[in-house]
């Protein structure tokens, strides 16, 4: 059953990414640098936060950098470390799409649930994101200070 939801969430809700000229992971990536403070993150963080590979995290900077949607910055810290920075560019993208996505949340995800419901789903999804993606919001308190929120693994 969680892979027929997980699939069919993603099937309504990519229109929206795939009009913005963004994949979800695209998406994904803009809305943590976004949400970030001064809206970047250390590489290291953001391959922690969408679960992908330093390349993996690398090739998808790359793309969005060529797209002017975000910018890499060095770290002024520690001279190993390098910054992903969403650009004004990519604010306005993400801007443009969120609309869409919220409302599209609203109707597949959480407009079908009572509030009892959701405030049970969302409690019990945060118990399992922790135990399987412990990393999921890794750098998200603060910049500069040379560690995330807690060990995750390479």
């Amino acid at each position: 059953m969680l892979t027929e939801v997980q699939t069919g969430l993603t099937a309504k809700m990519s229109p929206a990414f795939t009009a913005a000229g963004l994949s979800e992971m695209d998406f994904e990536t803009l809305i943590r640098l976004a949400r970030s403070p001064g809206h970047g993150l250390r590489m290291s963080d953001l391959a922690g936060q969408t679960g992908l590979s330093t390349s993996g995290v690398t090739r998808v900077v790359d793309r969005l950098e060529r797209d002017g949607l975000v910018r890499r910055q060095a770290c002024a810290t520690d001279r190993r470390a390098s910054y992903a920075v969403l650009t004004e560019v990519g604010s306005e993208r993400l801007a443009a799409v969120l609309p869409t996505h919220l409302d599209d949340i609203e109707r597949w995800f959480t407009g079908l649930l009572s509030p009892e419901q959701l405030d049970a789903l969302l409690s019990a999804l945060r118990v399992i994101r922790d135990v399987v993606r412990p990393c999921a919001t890794a750098g998200a308190t603060g910049r500069d200070n040379g560690e995330g929120d807690g060990p995750c693994p390479a």
